[in-house]
């Protein structure tokens, strides 16, 4: 096949090759079709114009080439296959096309100019670093100004591009400068002509060293599971489950763990950020922890010559200045080779290297595009340095995993993400797979399945890890002997609670009705310490912040606070929650339980009107908290999305925390009185809440029907009011939802939000359509819904990951509803298998109007 042909059949990855590999290899391939005369010096100014996007100059490029004829995408194919490494251009045709030298005669150079253009490969990698020396020697010459100088020194500039700089600048220069420049370079060279060996694979020279030490840092971080294991040394690899993954937008589409850096699911090719959105305790962390082990021990991702694994929590807790070097050098793994030749290496090459930064909601950064900062060596505060790498200011090419919950991740970063992919949790079949694994009898593991198959609420929170986790590690000691089933967040949090407190106490065999009182102090400690960490966003506390709020090593010894690893410097130890949702617990355990508590605490809790963190922590809480700690919470700026997501997550514990279910148990740690005016104080806030969502729902169009909108803030009301366990709150909180169509797309509504929307909305007076496309409702959504399917006079359910298997329990439930007519199920994964319910359906059901469904094509039955 021509070349002419190969570039035009493969344009799309070369395209991709091209720009998603970097700038530095582009670069390359411009500098050696310079060289070989494919590109005048007109065509390769006209590509190098500052600012222009990867992709852009990379099509222009392949234009022009086409445009000039065999050729020339002859020695495009060639310099590719010369310039770009083996893992990048693997999967590209390139022929057995060489250098112009065998495709055509080449004329003699007769300049110095034209000698430095023709060997200019083998000058960018000679000068590659060494620019100070050729500055200094061309402003002695008089050849160049100090604002020469300055143009080739920008630190955003790598040391390749530095070296290019400098050449653009000499031939702008004229004949002199390029003698002068010539000159050095031969000197260099011990006086030989430009014939510079070619440059060895890095990782077989100075950094295969840095390498070895670097995988097996990883390795050593990464073999045992970090998340929830508290003290326990739990092997990553007989635990680890996958998650579901999802491509974002409306084709949501199930990923692997190979698609996560891949080109699938790409909506903005100029960047290089990829996000792993999930709400709390979805496997975020356990996910990115897996991925380091298939690194270090060669299995995956490796196109990345080195990957470095940052934590935002930790990250957060340095209170200092450093510079993109001391990041990770000092703060990941220190080189014992040539600092200065590694570091040079992972600037010039950023496309070979990853970074991955777990836990972005959790470093609460204030983004703005205005916190510029592209210096390598520059300090910086570690958030403005994290922005910049995100946004590409700094070390552009540099390839970056992220991960977060998805309300944390506002417009001003979302804009420099390459792709977001969505984690759900786990699968039903995950979760038989993840239990089994932590149970090495099979008897116990089918117990606990049992169990999880009759209490389908409890079913649908094992979708979750960290509840799977729980209900797991409680299974046998709690549920087995007589502890009620539990049917709410808080339930399951209470009963790993017990568990922790019991294993603590090994000579206490049985914990009696009074097992919260025997513990309050500690209880009462720790949720201090949590509250306030959570009021200043802060989630790693030292041994100093443990004495101010009375932490004893017995209270450590609980298990629910553990060492946080690789902090620097070690200095003193340093603590962190085993969760953070475990924080937020404890934290609104100490709100419920602490007696003196100022009475504005619940009310602005659950409706905080965004006022800033100092005034929250100073009207709310200044009576439980240290004078020192309330004046430290003094962030600046209103509350942020991170914060928002912990408040609401603790606002959800102490809903749940102060239902009447619980009353008995708390009654015995806190004085009855007090415990029924915060009861009433969080139903009064729910209820209002409600309505302050009803009285936003605008006039309907005419003839439209009234709809409402609910947002993510509305469904956490539900949720809360699902935590009481109080049909009568749930009545009085719907009394006043007036509207026949309620529509929550996009709100991350999966099985534990179903079970809350359904023990609300099953008390609505009027039939109403339900909408939830663009969610992770599933099959055990579908089965929680089913008690409020009997007022929904439609129900949409697109994008849900819905099996035959949900549908048929649907369709049973639907038949005997006398108001559902409507339904739509687009994009989920049903099969042919389905269509003898939709028949059954449509049979028995005469009054059914609409049935909307998809696979492979449209098909609709419209009755």
């Amino acid at each position: 096949m021509c070349a002419q042909r190969l570039v035009l059949r493969q344009r799309q990855e070369l395209v991709r090759v091209l720009s998603w590999g970097g700038v530095e290899g582009l670069e390359s391939v411009l500098d050696i079709l310079l060289a070989w005369d494919a590109l005048q010096w007109e065509d390769y100014e006209s590509l190098r114009t500052l600012g222009r996007a990867l992709s852009l100059t990379t099509r222009e490029l392949l234009d022009l080439l086409y445009a000039k004829g065999e050729a020339a995408c002859a020695l495009l194919l060639a310099a590719c296959n010369q310039a770009l490494p083996d893992a990048q251009k693997a999967g590209l045709s390139l022929g057995s096309y060489g250098p112009p030298s065998v495709v055509m005669a080449p004329q003699p150079p007769l300049s110095s100019a034209q000698v430095l253009q023709r060997d200019r490969p083998q000058v960018v990698r000679k000068l590659r670093g060494h620019t100070e020396g050729v500055l200094e020697t061309l402003l002695e010459a008089g050849c160049f100004t100090l604002c020469d100088c300055d143009e080739v020194r920008l630190p955003i500039h790598t040391p390749s591009q530095q070296a290019r700089r400098l050449l653009d600048l000499v031939r702008s220069k004229g004949e002199p400068a390029a003698e002068v420049l010539l000159l050095y370079v031969q000197k260099a060279g011990n006086g030989a002509a430009l014939s510079l060996p070619e440059d060895r694979h890095p990782a077989d020279v100075v950094y295969q060293a840095f390498q070895h030490k670097l995988r097996s840092m990883v390795a050593a971080q990464s073999c045992f599971l970090s998340t929830y294991g508290g003290m326990e040394n739990i092997s990553l690899e007989d635990v680890y489950t996958e998650g579901v993954l999802e491509g974002s937008g409306e084709a949501q589409c199930p990923l692997g763990l190979e698609d996560l850096l891949g080109s699938v699911g790409t909506v903005n090719e100029e960047a290089d950020t990829v996000l792993v959105a999930g709400e709390a305790g979805s496997g975020k962390s356990t996910l990115l922890q897996r991925l380091h082990l298939l690194w270090a021990n060669r299995v995956a991702l490796q196109d990345y010559l080195l990957l470095f694994p940052f934590s935002c929590r930790q990250l957060g807790a340095l209170g200092w200045k450093l510079s993109l070097r001391e990041l990770l050098f000092q703060h990941c793994c220190w080189p014992d080779g040539d600092q200065d030749l590694l570091f040079r290496f992972i600037l010039d090459h950023p496309n070979r290297v990853l970074f991955t930064f777990d836990g972005l909601d959790e470093l609460n950064p204030r983004f703005s595009d205005d916190l510029r900062h592209c210096s390598p060596t520059q300090p910086a505060p570690p958030s403005t340095l994290l922005f910049n790498l995100l946004q590409g200011t700094l070390m552009k090419g540099v390839h970056k995993l992220v991960t977060s919950r998805p309300e944390a991740v506002g417009p001003v970063l979302r804009k420099y993400v390459r792709k977001e992919v969505s984690l759900r949790g786990f699968s039903q079949e995950g979760i038989g797979h993840f239990v089994r694994k932590h149970h090495s009898d099979p008897a116990i593991a089918a117990r606990v399945l049992d169990s999880l198959q009759a209490n389908t609420a409890l079913l649908g929170m094992c979708h979750i890890p960290v509840f799977c986790w729980i209900v797991s590690r409680c299974y046998e000691e709690l549920l087995g002997r007589g502890v009620g089933s539990p049917q709410t967040i808080t339930d399951v949090y209470l009963m790993i609670l017990q568990h922790f407190l019991q294993h603590s106490c090994p000579q206490q065999c049985l914990l009696g009705p009074d097992w919260l009182q025997v513990h309050v102090d500690t209880v009462l400690h720790l949720g201090q310490l949590a509250l306030c960490g959570l009021v200043s966003s802060c989630y790693v506390f030292s041994a100093l912040q443990l004495q101010q709020y009375s932490v004893t090593e017995e209270d450590i010894s609980t298990g629910f606070l553990v060492h946080s690893r690789n902090l620097t410097p070690p200095g003193s130890p340093h603590y962190e929650f085993l969760h953070v949702t475990a924080q937020c617990f404890f934290a609104a355990l100490f709100i419920v339980l602490n007696n003196n508590i100022e009475n504005s605490t619940i009310p602005k809790l659950f409706h905080p009107r965004n006022k800033p963190l100092s005034a929250l922590a100073s009207m709310c809480l200044a009576p439980c908290l240290h004078p020192s700690s309330v004046g430290d919470a003094g962030a600046e700026g209103d509350i942020q999305a991170a914060e928002t997501i912990n408040l609401q997550m603790t606002g959800a514990f102490v809903a749940g925390l102060l239902s009447r279910r619980h009353c008995d148990l708390l009654a015995r740690c806190s004085l009855g009185p007090i415990l029924d005016k915060k009861r009433k104080q969080v139903v009064k806030s729910l209820c209002k809440g409600t309505q302050r969502h009803f009285r936003s729902i605008p006039p309907p169009v005419e003839g439209e029907k009234k709809s409402m909108h609910a947002m993510p803030g509305f469904v956490w009301l539900v949720r809360c009011i699902y935590e009481m366990q109080d049909c009568g709150l749930a009545k009085e909180a719907v009394a006043r939802l007036d509207v026949e169509h309620l529509k929550l797309t996009y709100c991350g509504v999966g099985p534990v939000e179903c079970s809350a929307l359904a023990f609300v909305l099953q008390h609505l007076r009027a039939p109403i359509g339900l909408q939830l496309d663009y969610n992770s409702v599933g099959d055990v959504g579908i089965e929680q819904l089913l008690p409020c399917l009997e007022i929904c006079q439609s129900i949409y359910l697109r994008h849900n990951n819905i099996s035959d298997v949900g549908i048929c329990k649907l369709i049973d439930k639907g038949i005997q509803c006398e108001h559902f007519q409507k339904i739509a199920l687009f994009n989920n994964n049903l099969t042919d298998e389905c269509t003898k319910h939709f028949a059954k359906l449509l049979r028995m059901k005469k009054n059914f109007l609409s049935l909307s469904a998809y696979r492979e094509e449209r098909r609709q039955w419209k009755r």
